[in-house]
């Protein structure tokens, strides 16, 4: 049965945080852990403590329930969130209730600070079988984490030790008033078939099914340690930093070491390393497709879309970039020198104090075909510069090319005209281009 001292214990990693936050629904595990709560804190010094309840508006009882939550925390003293939010139409309704939760979470939840769910035993079993009978991966088989980062703070569950007839004990013995979600019994919802139909038929069989699954998740978080450390020795090679000015601030790795790899290795890695920046993992099919372009011809850029993010291969590495990036820049006139924000979005160009000419000077883009003369070294064509200088091919629209009039002077200041040198007017004429990279 549940006891203070194995909350203690479970509630451990935490204490060092600055507050508390517990995910109240009203529901037996959620109150479970809001008196288990107050009574430890009776005893020992916890961090502050509040609750924030999440209201989908998808029950006519769904106002009853924000009030119970609030009647149950004003009763023991702690402070109380309401959170309304709105369903996307035609989506999963679990899904999206879901995905509208922690979006709610994460936006409340402040620095450090740690939320604190109800989840507990069979919400994992249930959790692990959803998963294998849509084919999860090795990480899927792991169930869910006791503990991850989320927005500025993290999340734990600290009641993943017991079930949900020990935590029903432990309501019943304390005299606890919870509500009961018809959506619970609803057997239309996928979770609700597996609790009420798949899972018993599973324990009458195989009595032991449930502790053989937890254990099979427990050695699948073991394995997912240990390939996480393979991915961090990879990465510490393949990520190795450009010293390029305009490249440095843009996550990469470099494509010839990466394929160097075996192909199991190069997934683990892409894996861990979008995942350490929150990107939006690509399914296994997905990700087998994109990886099996990378020995198309050089010419060629294939790109993966993740959400707001992209991938890109380019110039011998892998991108990964804004999906946002404007794919080209936006001509506009210059009337004097300074920094100047660059309308598309594409990055600050720093120009000093511009001579004064009778051709107006402009920011243009690459339309196909300019050519610059360069000091000493004749005329050359932007294309072929930015080529040998390895600025990929998704940059390179966004590249600001610096005119007077129909004279190109400068290519973002890497590559500045013989003439911007050799009249005496401009001397001492600096332009450079900072791209933003977030």
């Amino acid at each position: 049965m549940l006891t203070l001292q194995g909350l203690q214990q479970q509630l451990g990693p935490c204490m060092g945080a600055p507050a508390w936050v517990v995910g109240l629904s009203g529901g037996l595990d959620s109150m479970v852990l809001l008196e288990a709560l107050t009574r430890l804190r009776q005893h020992h010094a916890i961090p502050s403590l509040s609750a924030i309840h999440v209201h989908h508006g998808l029950s006519v009882e769904a106002d009853a329930w924000a009030q119970f939550c609030a009647d149950e925390c004003a009763a023991r003293g702690v402070p109380l969130t309401v959170v309304r939010v709105q369903l996307p139409a035609g989506a999963s309704i679990e899904e999206a209730a879901r995905q509208a939760r922690y979006e709610a979470f994460a936006k409340a939840l402040s620095p450090k600070a740690v939320l604190l769910l109800a989840h507990h035993a069979d919400d994992q079993l249930e959790t692990l079988l959803f998963r294998m009978l849509r084919g999860t991966g090795l990480r899927g088989l792991a169930g869910m984490p006791q503990q991850r980062q989320l927005a500025a703070g993290s999340l734990c569950r600290p009641l993943l030790s017991w079930s949900r007839a020990q935590l029903h004990a432990w309501a019943q013995i304390h005299g606890l008033r919870w509500i009961e979600d018809p959506a619970n019994h609803d057997e239309r919802f996928a979770r609700t078939a597996l609790r009420h139909q798949l899972l018993p038929l599973l324990r009458a069989e195989w009595p032991k099914a449930d502790q053989n699954l937890l254990r099979l998740a427990a050695h699948a978080s073991e394995a997912n340690e240990l390939l996480d450390e393979r991915a961090e020795q990879d990465l510490a090679v393949v990520a190795a930093p450009l010293a390029d000015e305009w490249l440095v601030r843009w996550r990469s790795l470099d494509l010839g070491t990466l394929c160097s790899l075996s192909l199991p290795r190069q997934r683990n890695l892409l894996r861990y390393w979008l995942a350490a920046q929150d990107a939006l993992l690509p399914s296994a099919r997905r990700l087998d497709a994109w990886l099996g372009q990378m020995a198309a011809a050089s010419d060629t850029q294939p790109q993966l879309d993740l959400g707001e993010w992209r991938l890109y291969r380019s110039s011998g590495r892998i991108w990964y970039v804004p999906g946002s990036w404007p794919r080209t820049g936006t001509p506009e006139p210059v009337t004097n020198g300074g920094s100047y924000r660059l309308a598309a979005g594409n990055g600050c160009l720093r120009l000093s104090a511009l001579p004064a000419t009778s051709a107006p000077w402009h920011i243009a883009y690459r339309s196909g075909g300019e050519q610059i003369r360069l000091p000493g070294r004749g005329t050359h064509s932007v294309k072929q510069l930015l080529q040998e200088a390895h600025v990929p091919a998704w940059l390179r629209p966004c590249v600001p090319l610096l005119y007077c009039g129909n004279e190109l002077v400068s290519v973002a200041g890497r590559w500045n005209a013989e003439v911007a040198l050799m009249d005496a007017v401009q001397s001492g004429f600096t332009v450079s281009w900072e791209p933003v990279s977030d």
